[in-house]
């Protein structure tokens, strides 16, 4: 076991952390800031949309999910290229592979809400 702190002064430690990481996606990325913004405008939109609890839980969770595949993507981009100065294959490939979670979390999320959509709005007008 490594050393430092534990028990509670560890949690309120890595709390701490956390929070700062937050803070410096808000400062540094623009799409985190984005996507952020977007939430909170589309948040209150799942407890409108969704007719059930577990509806409006997928809603919220695909779009915290977006935000987690951001965060991830932007700590592999700060590392690349705190390491990386200069062009190499596998540098370009580590953040093309971020970028595409990002993308695959966005298209989950937007078929997760499209289908919510469908089924609660549309579904009943078409069979």
């Amino acid at each position: 076991m490594k050393p430092g702190k534990k028990g509670l002064a560890r949690i309120i430690a890595a709390t701490r952390y956390s929070w700062q990481g937050l803070v410096a996606a808000w400062n540094n990325e623009a799409a985190f800031r984005q996507e952020v913004i977007l939430i909170i405008l589309l948040m209150p939109l799942a407890f409108i949309i969704g007719k059930s609890a577990s509806q409006i839980a997928i809603m919220v969770l695909s779009l915290g999910l977006v935000l987690i595949a951001e965060l991830a993507n932007s700590a592999i981009e700060a590392v690349v290229d705190r390491f990386g100065g200069e062009q190499h294959e596998l540098s370009g490939r580590a953040k093309d592979i971020g970028s595409a979670m990002v993308l695959i979390s966005l298209l989950f999320s937007c078929i997760t809400w499209l289908t919510i959509v469908y089924y609660n709005y549309f579904k009943v007008a078409f069979t």
